[in-house]
């Protein structure tokens, strides 16, 4: 991300802000509109509160993205946590479309292109490290993967 998108991204979260419900309530109409199989992902959720730790995510992500080191392992954490709730790759772009759309609807005319462009860029970094660090809990350590390798394709049981 340029210096400038970072500052456009964190002055239009300010306005964000202050649609914040709405915001979360259109996110969510939109996810599930455009990707029914995601609310499965919600079933015994309040979403409500997922609205408030949504925007809460968000707005940790924004505030640290002139020093995105001091949040890379709370993004980290966020995304093993997803695993176990079956998040899966395919789900990042949805939620990225979603949240465009949302910022789109939330914002009108000032969501201009270079705005949608900025936020966008945020969500690539942030949703890339989060994937990245789920493979790492639903992928087998290296040593694993090269102790699998050096098995026996099939293993013949003899009686005893």
């Amino acid at each position: 991300m340029t210096p400038e998108q970072i500052c456009l991204v964190q002055a239009s979260f300010r306005d964000v802000l202050s649609i914040r419900e709405e915001a979360a309530t259109l996110f969510y109409g939109r996810l599930f509109a455009t990707a029914p199989e995601t609310r499965g992902l919600f079933a015994d959720t309040d979403l409500r509160s997922q609205g408030r730790k949504l925007f809460a995510a968000i707005g940790m992500v924004v505030h640290a993205l002139d020093a995105p080191a001091s949040m890379i392992e709370k993004v980290k954490d966020l995304a093993r946590r997803h695993v176990d709730y079956g998040v899966e790759d395919r789900h990042y772009a949805l939620v990225g479309s979603a949240l465009l759309w949302t910022l789109q609807v939330g914002l009108g005319e000032a969501f201009t292109p270079e705005l949608r462009e900025a936020w966008a860029s945020a969500y690539h970094m942030l949703s890339g490290r989060m994937m990245d660090a789920a493979r790492e809990v639903t992928q087998p350590p290296r040593d694993l993967v090269g102790l699998a390798a050096s098995l026996p394709n099939r293993i013949e049981l003899r009686p005893s």
